[in-house]
């Protein structure tokens, strides 16, 4: 049933994009566009920051994510066997290279009220970028009309 929802929304969104092209000039497209970017990214940038800094408060609670107030000298936690990025052990100290570009995965491990700790903040980091994205799709369809 959603995807048929989703179809759907995009159909009508492709054709009123090409309704709004007859009507609205390419200049009012572009800013409508630049508008829906800056707004996007106000919105997204520091609401997905506060999701990241909420779930790696809860993850160091828990001690799935050791604290770490500066990063360790280079060369100090180089194991002579380095282990495997999956298996989910680090040396003592250093948390998971780059944890935060992924951090969905620890979602699992997360009790219902934890999540819904982080679910807001991770709402609404998605509905920013996905403003934003749209803003940014908006701003370049606003400037390749204009070139036509």
């Amino acid at each position: 049933m959603h995807e048929i929802v989703f179809l759907l929304a995009a159909l009508v969104g492709i054709g009123l994009l090409g309704y709004l092209i007859t009507i609205i000039t390419p200049q009012l497209f572009f800013s409508i566009g630049l508008f829906m970017l800056a707004a996007g990214l106000a919105e997204g940038i520091p609401t997905g920051f506060w999701y990241h800094v909420v779930l790696r408060r809860i993850l160091i609670e828990r001690g799935n994510l050791p604290h770490q107030s500066h990063p360790p000298a280079p060369g100090a936690f180089s194991p002579a066997r380095p282990e495997p990025a999956e298996t989910g052990s680090w040396p003592v100290g250093r948390p998971p290279s780059r944890w935060w570009i992924h951090p969905t995965r620890f979602h699992a491990q997360l009790t219902p009220e934890e999540y819904r700790r982080i679910r807001p903040w991770f709402v609404l980091g998605g509905v920013g970028y996905a403003i934003a994205l749209a803003g940014g799709l908006a701003a370049i369809v606003g400037l390749l009309i204009q070139r036509l």
